[in-house]
């Protein structure tokens, strides 16, 4: 088996050979000598999944460097990576790992209760007792429990025109990166419409079906989930906006609106909020929602 330290010297080798260069031209140069070597023995060493693969040329002397990075900075997908033999590079490996490692985190981890205090969200729950049931049992995901109805109907205002909610899905990292610029900026463009929105809160271990019920409970005209998307290797912060113009249990899918990939390197968060304010617009305007609405 092998050991820490040993461990250690070939992540630092790896990173010696990668030799790359961030999006603020720093080069990283992990030659391992004096008190580097120490931070390295400390476990100080650089966090590989927060290099911008679309900056990384994985191949050796390039013909055209340069024409290879634009093709490379038009996706977050690995292309232009090398091999040794008939395998990965080591680099190329340990990068997939972490990348997956933070998609695993995206799904297992729960939100702090801080951070939905701090952005003024009270917490329900969908009938699903745990992560693990909910990723085995969809059917209780779409279900509302029956102590968050009951908070729904002592909190929630009453018959609004848009009811806003968040939701963990499969994703809490997603709420997390984006909650804070996606939230305020929905709130605002529904503001300059003159649309009335009724209360926010977070739905925990919640389903995107899980509208339905909401909007039958509060009784709202238009109801939008923000929900964290299932991650990927490319990211783990994706979210997306499900909207539904009078939903009710058991609506059909195709009427439902759909938009999707707000993250960093997708839609921007606060540009995603405006924009889903003005759909909300249009589908209060038109009386209807997904397949049946014409954007």
């Amino acid at each position: 088996m092998i050991s820490e330290r040993d461990l250690k010297n070939l992540i630092s080798e790896v990173m010696k050979e990668l030799n790359v260069k961030d999006t603020g031209k720093k080069e990283y140069n992990t030659q391992t000598t004096g008190s580097e070597n120490k931070n390295l023995q400390d476990s100080k060493v650089i966090d590989i999944s927060k290099v911008d693969l679309r900056e990384v040329i994985g191949i050796k002397n390039p013909i055209n460097r340069e024409e290879l990075l634009k093709y490379k900075r038009k996706t977050p997908a690995r292309v232009g990576i090398s091999r040794s033999g008939t395998r990965y590079t080591t680099d190329t490996m340990l990068r997939f790992r972490a990348d997956h490692a933070s998609a695993i985190d995206a799904v297992f981890t729960d939100l702090e209760e801080e951070f939905l205090e701090k952005n003024g969200l009270f917490t329900i729950q969908s009938k699903c007792e745990s992560k693990d049931e909910y990723i085995t049992r969809p059917d209780l995901g779409r279900r509302v429990s029956e102590n968050g109805i009951k908070l729904l109907q002592e909190k929630c205002e009453k018959n609004p025109q848009v009811q806003i909610y968040i939701c963990d899905g499969l994703s809490s990292t997603a709420v997390k990166a984006n909650l804070e610029d996606i939230l305020p900026s929905l709130l605002n463009g529904l503001k300059s419409f003159n649309i009335s929105s009724g209360t926010p809160f977070y739905m925990k271990y919640g389903r995107v079906a899980a509208e339905d019920e909401v909007t039958e409970v509060v009784g709202s005209t238009v109801t939008c989930v923000l929900i964290g998307e299932r991650p990927g290797l490319a990211t783990a912060e994706s979210m997306s906006a499900y909207i539904t113009y009078k939903g009710y249990i058991g609506i059909p899918e195709s009427k439902r609106t759909v938009i999707s990939n707000i993250h960093r390197k997708g839609t921007p968060a606060v540009e995603a909020g405006a924009h889903i304010a003005q759909v909300i617009k249009k589908m209060l305007d038109a009386k209807a929602s997904g397949q049946d609405l014409k954007l």
